[in-house]
This record gives C-alpha cells, sequence and structure tokens, in this order.
C-alpha cells in the first residue's frame, strides 16, 4: 500500500490539512500505517500534481493561509483502482527477531534488558489502544463510520497482545533455558 492511498482513504472520510490528516495519522491509524509530517506534506504535493487532490487555501490571521485538501474524481478513481487489488501479506522485518535468533551465543542479560524493553513499548502502545477501545465501547449505537474504524483498532489491540505473549514466551524460555545451564554445573 502506498502513503497515497491511505491519504485518500482519510480524504474520502473529509476535506483536511496536511497538518490535520498527519494528525489522524497519530491518532487513528498508528497501529497500522505511519507517516511523518514531512512525508504526508511530501505526497500531498504529488497527489495534487497526479490530479488525484485538491485544495482550497483558507486564510488565518498572522499565519500563512491554510490548504484544506480534498479528494477529486481522479483520486476516487484511484481509491477504487486500488480498492479493487487483492492485498499480500507483509513481510517481517524485525530487529528484535534476529537478536532472539542469535541470543544463545550473545551475552543473555543484554537479550533480556531487549525483552523487557519491547514488552513495556507494546504495553504502552496497548493501553493506548484500550482506552480508545473503551470510548468506543462506551457508545452503544456508533455510527458505522466508528464501526468499521473500531475492525482496525480490534486488528491494532490484536498486534501488540500478541507481541506481549510472544515476549513472555521467550522470557520463560529464556529462564528454563538458565536453569538447565545452571544444572549441568
Amino acid at each position: 500500500m502506498a502513503l497515497a492511498h491511505t491519504i485518500l482513504a482519510l480524504l474520502a472520510q473529509q476535506p483536511d490539512s496536511g497538518y490535520d490528516i498527519s494528525k489522524r495519522f497519530d491518532e487513528g491509524v498508528s497501529c497500522y500505517w505511519k507517516a511523518t509530517q514531512q512525508q504526508v506534506y511530501r505526497e500531498l504535493s504529488k497527489m495534487t500534481s497526479q490530479g488525484w487532490v485538491a485544495f482550497k487555501k483558507v486564510p488565518q490571521a498572522g499565519k500563512p493561509d491554510k490548504k484544506i485538501y480534498s479528494i477529486t474524481e481522479a483520486g476516487w478513481a484511484e481509491l477504487a483502482r486500488w480498492y479493487a487489488e487483492l492485498t499480500e501479506r507483509t513481510q517481517i522485518r524485525e530487529d528484535l527477531l534476529v537478536k532472539v535468533m542469535i541470543g544463545y551465543k550473545m551475552p543473555r542479560e543484554l537479550l533480556l534488558k531487549e525483552l523487557h524493553h519491547r514488552q513495556a513499548l507494546h504495553q504502552a502502545q496497548l493501553e493506548k489502544y484500550r482506552t480508545i477501545e473503551e470510548k468506543h465501547l462506551a457508545n452503544p449505537n456508533p455510527p458505522v463510520e466508528m464501526q468499521f474504524k473500531y475492525l482496525t483498532l480490534k486488528r491494532g489491540i490484536a498486534y501488540e497482545t500478541s507481541w506481549l505473549q510472544w515476549c513472555a514466551d521467550v522470557l520463560a524460555f529464556l529462564e528454563q533455558y538458565q536453569a538447565q545451564l545452571e544444572s549441568m554445573t
């Protein structure tokens, strides 16, 4: 998936400024897509050249004009074309997996430190997602748009939960492995 398609999907929901699109990445789609503000602005410029988005300038007091982007007919056509394509599974590229793979040759305390660090990161993200989930579940009749967004949030929750379980499994293995080494000496 290209960044452009994610931006088109966000703009299909509502017109927005580049800044607000960046915020929506952080707040709404961060569990499956990351983009910096600079990447968003660069992509919006390309998309404007391609005719997929257009913008209106909105004057601001004491600041440069704000550009509010919206999806064009050509943008809708591109989004529909992309949406019709079947997706492929995403390849994993994860430094921690490489570190675990070679863990038997490296100082154990470094791997333990890394695993505890990652547990904390995934736990913190899971807590953020759970807070968002609580807000969603508090509404007994959420609008359909929110129901679809919740489906993506559930995937983020599952992702963080599976990482936490995997870290716990590796830590349990390391503890058992250490006990075996100690019993042999």
